[in-house]
């Protein structure tokens, strides 16, 4: 029973990499296709190629950030958890895609896993079996703050930006700006296969773990490919209804303000990501680039209504997995008797 538990744990961790890719693909994508710098088919395939690569890399730093997150359970108990953290995860994302609304898969994770270990521990008294002391510094604090640095650094280096490109003609400041766009185009999708890579790398050395199939201390090849390629499946197959909504509906960018948002949100991935091992929403920091770029202008063009639903849901996804996660962790625990 436990290596049926461990396969159905492995198909929904390529179901929930797919996902992320697949709703993802518009915090590479919205802007450069919004501003025209990149045609739709070019921005995806470029999308897709710096997400495989950084995936594959992330896998570096997997066993760092299982070690940080969460001590499950051997055996069937923690394989369970994991089942039900997975699958309302991934039912929240669907229907985050299905209403237009970029959520952090990240966080709908989080949520998972707290959920499913309370039930667990709620009904056979083996919950999450401890928590690094780390967690709060290492995944909570940068998880909340992240959307908050993101929308006031990228709304101050908007600044400095058009100081620059005070003298320039309007025709020649779009043009230049497109094409450093292109650029952090690419920087956003590599940034995000750094840290969604490193999740899923995570979750499926969890697993291992918890199946007695591996002793932690490094993840398998097939481990890491399968991060990778689920991940890009999902990037080359994405929906547009979240591109939509981040390029067009969220607030007026231009090339430059397009290339502010994406570069900031890059460099916050990157150094979350290789310096600092923090777990780093890519939806959440791009998004909160955008609004913060957007914001810097002299007239107001920011749908309010919007960006408070999408605050809210943001508020409630760790909640609406944990619950989720909670009710499945429930009717699956004859499986971890």
């Amino acid at each position: 029973m436990t290596a049926v538990i461990f396969g159905v744990v492995v198909l929904l961790t390529a179901t929930f990499a797919f996902l992320n890719g697949f709703r993802d693909v518009s915090t590479s994508v919205a802007l450069a296709v919004r501003t025209r710098a990149l045609t739709p088919s070019v921005a995806v395939l470029l999308a897709a190629f710096f997400n495989f690569v950084g995936a594959l890399i992330s896998a570096t730093a997997v066993v760092v950030i299982s070690h940080t997150w969460i001590h499950l359970p051997d055996g069937q108990s923690g394989l369970s958890i994991l089942v039900a953290a997975l699958a309302s995860a991934c039912a929240w994302g669907l229907l985050m895609w299905w209403r237009g609304i970029p959520a952090s898969s990240t966080h709908a994770l989080v949520g998972g896993l707290a959920g499913a270990g309370l039930a667990s521990l709620a009904v056979g008294g083996v919950g999450v079996g401890g928590v690094d002391q780390s967690l709060l510094f290492q995944v909570l604090l940068p998880l909340m703050l992240s959307p908050a640095v993101a929308y006031v650094g990228a709304y101050l280096l908007v600044f400095p930006v058009t100081w620059a490109a005070r003298y320039a003609q309007p025709n020649v400041i779009n043009e230049r700006f497109r094409r450093s766009q292109a650029i952090a185009a690419g920087a956003v999708a590599f940034g995000h296969g750094l840290q969604d890579g490193q999740r899923v790398g995570a979750v499926l050395l969890l697993a291992l773990l918890a199946a007695g199939y591996s002793d932690g201390e490094s993840i398998p090849l097939w481990a890491a490919l399968v991060s990778a390629v689920m991940i890009t499946a999902g990037t080359l197959f994405g929906g547009w209804r979240i591109s939509y909504t981040i390029g067009y509906k969220i607030t007026r960018v231009d090339p430059l303000r397009g290339s502010v948002a994406q570069t900031f949100s890059a460099a916050m991935l990157f150094v979350g990501a290789i310096a600092l091992q923090w777990p780093l929403s890519t939806t959440h920091t791009v998004t909160a680039s955008v609004l913060g770029a957007g914001e810097n202008q002299h007239f107001s063009v920011t749908n309010r209504k919007l960006v408070m639903q999408i605050l809210a849901l943001w508020v409630l996804t760790p909640a609406a997995t944990a619950a989720g996660a909670f009710v499945l962790a429930l009717a699956l625990s004859p499986l971890a008797a």
